[in-house]
This record gives structure tokens, sequence and C-alpha cells, in this order.
């Protein structure tokens, strides 16, 4: 019974609200962090939890005034609205319940790359990376471009970005895979519509705690930055290029001019695609996680189509279509689509599919 399952979590609250006012908490830096952490975890769901039960008590009370002559219709009254807000929370706790996601606090990667569609596919790379930047400064989160391959006409090969902010992982987790653009390219000159596609991995950042790497399994190279045409940019060798022999990840870092620099970023995107393909390994083996999932992530899977000269986005796992792209590129306002994903995927998970 939902009850039961929420008198354990209001009275852990109010004993971490104890426990914080306490000087031996406060005096230990340690057990004041962890226990402050698990309060704000749990203040959402207990403050919904007391206010539901609350409006079952008063749902009651009212109840037990229907045959009252003097009160009975206003008892009725307000019954309705008590049983309709008792539904709201019923549902709004239903989703609090759900296990969360220990990544989504995270910061992360996002790493866009130009696939099918030459030219017009490094140009949308451009373009879906000022969106999201866009929709990154509409959260207060702030992006860093890690590495970044600019292609000759203006867009690029591929970038890599960290963006911090908390909630960056559980809001653009589902953003990685196949993103199709539909459109007549600046590069076009007969105003044909071409089709052209990249990918998107989205990949939480990760400390040495979460992923160790035995430096006996990593190659480790370094050369002379390359700049447009094969040009040398930098006098000495500074590139790093690591491989991660057991897995053949490799991870190739020039943006700085800092051997040391270059490598310590390189060690840390090698260190969010190894956590990756682990969750990924994690995911194909549990059968019943993969169920859950809005899309898995996999770079292979198509899963938005942006046709501009219809200016129509279509999110094909939820089967959302939005006549407003141009509008959504243009101001980053990707909620739009981000909220329905988390919803289905709610739904998913509270349905047990």
């Amino acid at each position: 019974m939902l009850v039961e399952k929420l008198k354990p979590i209001i009275a852990r609250n109010d004993e971490l609200s104890s426990l914080l006012s306490t000087q031996e908490v406060m005096s230990n830096v340690e057990k004041l962090k962890r226990f402050s952490i698990e309060k704000s975890e749990t203040d959402e769901i207990a403050q919904k939890a007391r206010e539901y039960l609350k409006v079952l008590d008063d749902i009651a009370s009212n109840r037990s005034l229907l045959d009252d002559k003097e009160l009975g219709e206003l008892a009725k009254e307000e019954l309705r609205e008590l049983e309709l807000r008792e539904s709201e929370l019923q549902n709004e706790i239903k989703i609090l319940l759900i296990p969360k996601d220990p990544n989504d606090k995270k910061n992360i990667y996002l790493e866009i790359r130009a696939g099918t569609g030459g030219d017009e596919a490094g140009i949308f790379v451009g373009d879906l990376f000022g969106a999201y930047c866009r929709y990154a400064d509409s959260k207060g989160w702030r992006v860093e471009i890690i590495s970044s391959s600019e292609n000759s006409v203006g867009g690029y090969k591929e970038v890599i970005a960290l963006i911090k902010g908390d909630g960056a992982y559980s809001r653009l987790k589902y953003e990685g895979g196949t993103h199709r653009v539909q459109r007549v390219p600046k590069t076009e000159s007969q105003g044909r519509i071409h089709t052209s596609a990249i990918t998107v991995a989205i990949m939480p950042e990760v400390d040495s705690l979460e992923v160790v790497i035995n430096p006996n399994d990593l190659k480790i190279d370094v050369f002379r930055s390359g700049g447009h045409g094969g040009q040398s940019v930098n006098t000495t060798d500074s590139a790093v290029r690591i491989t991660h022999i057991p897995t053949g990840i490799t991870v190739s870092m020039q943006d700085e001019k800092s051997q040391h620099k270059n490598k310590d970023k390189a060690l840390k995107i090698l260190q969010a695609r190894l956590y990756e393909a682990e969750l990924e390994a994690q995911t194909t083996q549990n059968h019943e996680a993969r169920k859950n999932q809005v899309g898995s992530g996999d770079r292979s899977e198509r899963i938005r189509t942006y046709n501009y000269p219809q200016n129509r986005m279509t999110e094909h796992r939820v089967n959302l279509t939005l006549y407003s792209l141009e509008e959504i590129m243009l101001n980053g306002d990707l909620d739009k689509v981000i909220d329905p994903l988390i919803a289905h995927a709610q739904s998913l998970a509270l349905s047990g599919e």
C-alpha cells in the first residue's frame, strides 16, 4: 500500500532534519555533506507524502459528514476537490518513487560527429551544437569545448564539449543516436533537398574512482598538431593519442598547446567512454532495463528527423511531430521534445514494460 511506503520516507526525512541540527554532525564535514545530500534528495517526496496523508485524513473527515444536514453539501463539494488532489498526488508520488538514475545529476560529455552527407552533415553538426549551447544557457549550465575539428565550409567534422550543470545528464541523456536532417544545403546550387545524418553521444562525466584505468593498458602516442590541409600548427609534438588496449577505444586530443593538458583531457574522455561502454554492456545483459529505455543511446539508432522545408521536427521514439523546428533550433527550446521523452520513460517505468 502506498501509505506504508511513504511513512518510512517521512520518518527518515524528519530524522535527517534533526541530525543536521546536532553539534556532532555540524562539526563533521563528511557527515554534514552526506546527510545534507540525502535530505535534499528526500525533501520533495517527503513533502508530497505529508500532503498526501493529510488529504487522506481530510477525505475521511468529509466522508463522515456526508449525512449531516447542515454540513453534508459542503462536505460533498470539498470531497470532490480532495479526491481529485488525491489522484494527482498519487501520480506525482509514483513518479518520485521510480528509482533514480545515479548519473542524473552529473555533468556530461557531448560528442557530435558528421556522418553521411559530406559538408552539409558538418554544417548541421554546428547547427545542432549551437542549439544545445542555447539550451544549456537557458538552464544556467556552462559549456566548455574540449575538442573540435572544423571542416572547410564553416561546420565541424566533430565537436566534443563538457556541459556542466546540475541535472545536465538527466535532461540530455536521451539525445544519443543518429539525427537526420533534410534541407537544401548551403553548398547546393540547384536547390535540391538533401538528407544528411550526424551522430550524437551523451556520456556522464566520471571521476577516477568510478573508472580505474591501469596505465599498463594504455598505448600513448604523441604527434605534431595539424590544422586545415594538413599543415602543422605546432612546432612541438603536443598532440596526444591514447589507445585503451583491452577495448580498442582511442581518444585523440590536439586542441591545447601543452602535451600534458592534451593528455589530461584525453584521459577524462577515455574514462567517460569506458564508463559508457560498461553501462551499455550492463543494459544489454539486463533485459528488463533495456525494455524500460526510451532509446538505447546506440549511435546507429535513428532517433530524430529535422525537416527544414516543412519546419518539422519528428521524434521517432515517441511518435512526436512538432511544426516549430526553426524556433526550436534558434532558441534552443529543446524542452518541447525532451519533456515528452522523459514523460514516456516515466510511463514505461510505472507500467513495468
